[in-house]
């Protein structure tokens, strides 16, 4: 094979990990000098604080005034979690699988609260078909971070449904149109589009979430940070930035300042059109490859954030499956050597190939410096390889 010039333009940010994710463009831990260090976060200025979070999040995904809005422990993990283990039991259920995190919903829903549980599957790289029962609960993520699929619309969500639709939303939110009346519990992290700190899960509940809350009572002991009601109604402070166990004030204060940065590239509008133009760098490249497609190949269900890359080269695909992921394991390593792309190996149980985000917090002409970066690893690979 020709061999390919090694490039000489390096992406000026080099991080493309599917999570934690790029820091905005320009941070520095300056940014992180207005954290309400050494304070309580039940005092007035940590409760400001807080609330200044939740207000400012409803504001730049546009959620409904009377849905609430709440800061949580443990990530989206977290939040997904607390969702399930406080609304499910009263309905039969619809999960939907096809990658990694959603199989981990099928194994809470069906093996650990042994729920009664219709499954959907679909292999990486595509979707199952979607549908609603107007009588019972649906458990989906909105965007597959380990497949790079996402679900392309709310259309097959029944609107006068009488379940709810519980969403994992946490590589969506900030990068693609939520349809909020379609979508009963969401959850996402602070980690992922907006590149916030770790730790900190957002859980947003609609009315008739809350009204689940209200008149349901788990069959399962309650673990305190799942706790959302008490005598029977909503605690409505951990809507209002009470949280419910010590959240770090570092954190928020990172969490502000990316919702800053935020608002200052043009809000929600802004922020997808950042995604969407790192999406088509990687696009406009990969049809020039010649090597390289992409697992979701249906571009109506393709990720514009966890962009999952597979290689379509005849010599690789004649490989077994473990010569596969060695392959794509010495690309990501070449790549992380030469310190131009950090992170980006497929996930361990996907498919072998590449997984680079997309999300606005990354800079297209990073995308676009990384390409030939690609290409030449692969080539030092292929040579390697074939020997």
């Amino acid at each position: 094979m020709t061999e390919t010039a090694r490039p000489a333009v390096r992406p000026a940010r080099p991080f493309f990990s599917s999570g934690p994710c790029a820091k905005r463009p320009g941070w520095t831990p300056e940014a992180l000098k207005g954290a309400l260090v050494g304070r309580s976060h039940r005092s007035k200025p940590g409760k400001a604080k807080l609330k200044d979070a939740i207000e400012r999040t409803r504001l730049l995904l546009g959620v409904p005034a009377d849905y609430r809005i709440g800061i949580v422990p443990a990530s989206d993990t977290g939040a997904v979690e607390m969702a399930m283990w406080s609304l499910l039991g009263p309905r039969e259920i619809d999960i939907y699988a096809w990658e990694s995190f959603g199989e981990d919903w099928v194994t809470d829903t069906v093996k650990q609260l042994k729920l009664k549980a219709e499954l959907h599957k679909a292999p990486y790289g595509q979707l199952p078909e979607l549908k609603t029962t107007r009588d019972r609960d649906v458990v989906f993520l909105w965007n597959g971070t380990t497949s790079g699929v996402k679900v392309p619309n709310g259309d097959w969500i029944a609107a006068d449904r009488e379940g709810l639709t519980i969403c994992d939303a946490t590589s969506a939110a900030f990068a693609m149109d939520l349809p909020w009346d379609k979508l009963d519990v969401t959850t996402f992290s602070w980690q992922k589009v907006l590149g916030g700190e770790a730790a900190h899960g957002m859980l947003i509940l609609s009315p008739r979430a809350v009204a689940r809350l209200e008149s349901h009572t788990p069959a399962w002991p309650m673990p305190k940070i799942f706790r959302m009601t008490k005598g029977g109604k909503i605690v409505d402070g951990i809507f209002e930035g009470e949280t419910i166990n010590t959240p770090s004030m570092v954190a928020v204060e990172d969490y502000l300042d990316a919702l800053t940065w935020a608002e200052s590239v043009g809000g929600l509008k802004g922020l997808i059109q950042r995604s969407n133009d790192n999406l088509k760098a990687l696009e406009d490249w990969s049809a020039k490859s010649g090597w390289c497609g992409f697992l979701a190949e249906d571009r109506a269900v393709r990720s514009n954030t966890s962009v999952c890359l597979k290689v379509t080269d005849p010599w690789f695909t004649a490989l077994s499956d473990e010569a596969k992921a060695e392959a794509a394991k010495k690309i990501a390593s070449v790549l992380e050597k030469e310190g131009v792309a950090l992170d980006i190996a497929g996930y361990r149980a996907a498919p072998p190939g590449l997984r680079i985000w997309c999300g606005a917090t990354v800079d297209q002409t990073d995308i676009q410096a990384l390409t030939p970066w690609l290409d030449w690893a692969w080539s030092q690979v292929k040579q390697q390889t074939k020997g």
